[in-house]
């Protein structure tokens, strides 16, 4: 089973084709960050090598109920009470205090806090910025750069042949970067990736707009819809393709 220690060639017409630079060095980058991301996919209850529903796995990807309410209410409160009341520290304050109740009831339930405590910093955070800026629209500032970040990598590895879902997958189905021999596999992974950076880069062009005229409510409610609702069909989409390419493995 090769794990990325062999030079590997892709036909020129694949989509994502770039050919790999020899030596050692790029292999054990690879297998790390296959790992990592493999990782945090079976955190997430991602893991394709496990027979469960399409419907389960995206229901363990956005944490349940308790990560709905973790990822949703602190940013509708902040957009009620700002759109009622154009308070931008009371909306702010009722935005992170929500967000410091998840993380402490994760805490007292001894559950895992790395979502929620990610949420928190995350709200901390951006709260800061608005009001050193006094701009409301500040506070979703933030979600731009993670959004562009995180399109930006998978495009990135979509363009240069390591496409970010290949490298999670092969790690989890225990075949490493071998996928990247397969054409199909290697296609498939490639536009999973595009339509993971289609993903982030819609949110950009959509929200920034109303980050630019200064529109908070505009700015909050397309967050909210361009959010959950369409990070779990994405979810469903990603996690029922991989299981066809490995029928094998996971029927």
């Amino acid at each position: 089973m090769n794990t990325g220690g062999e030079r590997e060639q892709a036909p020129a017409h694949e989509p994502g084709s770039a050919q790999p630079v020899s030596g050692d060095e790029q292999p054990r980058v690879s297998d790390a960050v296959s790992a990592a991301l493999g990782e945090a996919a079976r955190r997430a209850g991602l893991d394709p090598a496990q027979d469960v529903t399409a419907r389960r796995a995206v229901w363990a990807a956005i944490g349940g109920w308790r990560g709905i309410l973790e990822s949703v209410l602190p940013s509708l409160a902040f957009l009620v009470l700002y759109t009622l009341t154009s308070e931008l520290l009371l909306a702010l304050g009722v935005s992170v205090g929500l967000a410091v109740v998840f993380t402490a009831v994760r805490l007292i339930a001894r559950s895992s806090v790395n979502a929620a405590l990610g949420g928190l910093i995350a709200a901390a955070a951006a709260a800061a910025l608005a009001l050193w800026t006094g701009r409301a629209e500040d506070n979703f500032v933030l979600g731009f750069i993670t959004n562009g970040v995180y399109g930006s990598a998978f495009l990135v590895s979509a363009l240069v042949g390591w496409s970010l879902i290949g490298l999670a997958v092969g790690f989890l189905m225990g075949e490493g970067t071998a996928w990247r021999r397969d054409p199909r596999k290697r296609r498939v992974f490639f536009w999973l990736a595009i339509a993971w950076a289609a993903l982030f880069a819609a949110r950009l062009i959509v929200q920034l707009p109303f980050y630019f005229a200064g529109d908070v409510t505009a700015l909050g409610t397309t967050k909210l819809l361009m959010g959950i609702p369409l990070f779990a069909p994405l979810i469903a989409v990603t996690w029922l393709v991989v299981r066809v390419l490995y029928p094998s493995r996971t029927e």
